[in-house]
């Protein structure tokens, strides 16, 4: 398994979610499963990131498929009461940063609930009025 992979499994079990921003590269694109955008940078990526790890509940990765710079995590996890599954597709850049990386997820009903508390939880971070500012 790639370096940075393994080092993903030990931020994200760990549940430090400061620790994220040094495995994503500069220039990182993450794609949420809740809607369809690109969070780009390292500081928002990594400020949603650590958004979701407080979210997610007795999340665990079930398989790690991948080679090389293309990578596709399965996990499963509770948003609320609520059972998810979903898959982390990551692909590394030439420093074995994390370039891109886009959730799926379902059921659909789980993904609203997260799509909900991720609502609540920005627009209570001054983190993402910057971000916003920046955006438009």
């Amino acid at each position: 398994m790639h370096p940075t992979i393994e080092r993903m499994m030990e931020i994200v079990a760990s549940g430090d979610d400061s620790l994220i921003a040094e495995i994503l590269a500069e220039d990182v694109r993450f794609m949420p499963p809740t809607y369809w955008a690109t969070w780009t940078g390292r500081e928002p990526a990594a400020a949603v990131l650590g958004h979701v790890g407080k979210v997610f509940r007795d999340f665990r990765y079930r398989r790690v498929m991948g080679d090389g710079k293309d990578w596709a995590l399965e996990f499963q996890c509770k948003v609320g009461d609520l059972d998810a599954v979903g898959v982390d597709l990551i692909t590394l850049n030439d420093d074995g940063l994390i370039e891109t990386f886009e959730v799926v997820m379902r059921p659909y009903k789980s993904v609203g609930a997260l799509r909900e508390a991720m609502n609540a939880r920005v627009q209570t971070d001054p983190r993402f009025l910057k971000f916003r500012e920046a955006l438009s």
